[in-house]
């Protein structure tokens, strides 16, 4: 409980710090460059460092020169500041409606992010507006794309549609990355977490040239086999003894 109210602050802190900055930046047209240079580089080091933990590159990414979709499975807080520090070029997230009733934080997330209500079906189809307009400014999209992600129990949740329908419509490859360590060392219930290495792994990216609508499931299915084996092959066993753990936590009288 403690770690988490740690992670919390340190959170919180870069933000009020920064804020009038970036507030003053997000006006401009191409504020959003400077806001996710202090993500990237302040904000994001500050948070994984204050936790103790640092990333592990188990692969080269590819040059994100382009525009890309960008993947991960998503079980952790800290799966966003790792994100932040795996890119150099800036990438938009589409991200969770409510996380706007932050105080301050929301202010600069609702100007910031894709948002998206996926319990309301206007707001998930007006995501593909908003996406249009980020990847006009040559920026690549971020996705976690699974359902219900925050079930401890389960490794990798069904994927939403949005992720590769965006990737179909805009003809762009797909980015799918791994996140292995982020479930067992920083769960959403931090009970049974510690600091360490967060490694991260590139899959091969994923073509969609000359793919239509008639092949999204196909996509998604291919997209989510090859993440979910790369968690079930990983040699340390880490989001699986995360599983165990959290099922024998629950299982005690």
């Amino acid at each position: 409980m403690l770690w988490r109210i740690w992670f919390y602050i340190l959170c919180a802190l870069p933000v009020l710090v920064f804020f009038p900055l970036l507030a003053l930046a997000l006006l401009f047209p191409k504020g959003y460059g400077f806001l996710f240079w202090i993500a990237r580089n302040i904000w994001a080091p500050f948070v994984l460092m204050g936790c103790g933990f640092w990333i592990q590159r188990l692969n080269a990414l590819s040059k994100n020169d382009k525009t890309h979709i960008i993947i991960a499975n998503h079980s952790s807080y800290m799966d966003i500041f790792v994100m932040l520090r795996l890119f150099k070029k800036p990438f938009v997230f589409v991200g969770k409606k409510e996380l706007v009733k932050i105080p301050v934080f929301g202010y600069l997330y609702k100007r910031a992010a894709i948002m998206v209500d996926r319990s309301d079906k206007k707001s998930r189809f007006a995501v593909y507006g908003f996406a249009e307009r980020v990847l006009k400014n040559n920026y690549s999209i971020c996705l976690f794309p699974e359902r219900d992600y925050e079930d401890e129990a389960v490794l990798l949740n069904p994927f939403n549609k949005g992720a590769f329908k965006m990737a179909i419509t805009h003809q762009l490859p797909i980015i799918p990355l791994v996140f292995y360590d982020c479930k067992r060392k920083f769960p959403w219930y931090t009970t049974y977490g510690y600091p360490g290495s967060l490694r991260v792994k590139a899959l091969k990216k994923i073509k969609v040239s000359g793919k239509k609508e008639d092949d999204l499931e196909k996509l998604l299915e291919a997209s989510h086999k090859k993440i979910k084996k790369a968690l079930l092959e990983d040699p340390k066993r880490a989001a699986l003894s995360a599983i165990d753990l959290w099922k024998k936590i629950n299982a005690k009288p």
